[in-house]
């Protein structure tokens, strides 16, 4: 499934953070999610965390495990910089 994904940037994700354009995006271990329409998402902010960015590491901290990602639709990959 990754492989068929479009490809997104650190820096075209990060506008995606509820401030800069209307979506709210988050990636989780390279998979990027369209958060939108979750009201806990409320202006790109979540308890602690901000949409837009890599979210991965901050998943051992969260109150729930990764099966909570399964509720919202996969946008695209994130593309590995180096």
């Amino acid at each position: 499934m990754a492989a068929m994904l479009k490809e997104y940037s650190h820096s075209q994700l990060s506008l995606r953070n509820g401030q800069d354009k209307e979506e709210i995006w988050i990636a989780y271990q390279g998979i990027i999610y369209d958060v939108s329409a979750s009201r806990l998402w409320y202006k790109g902010k979540h308890y602690e965390h901000w949409a837009g960015q890599d979210l991965t590491h901050e998943l051992p901290d969260a109150p729930h495990t990764d099966k909570v990602f399964a509720k919202f639709s996969v946008v695209g990959k994130l593309k590995v910089s180096g």
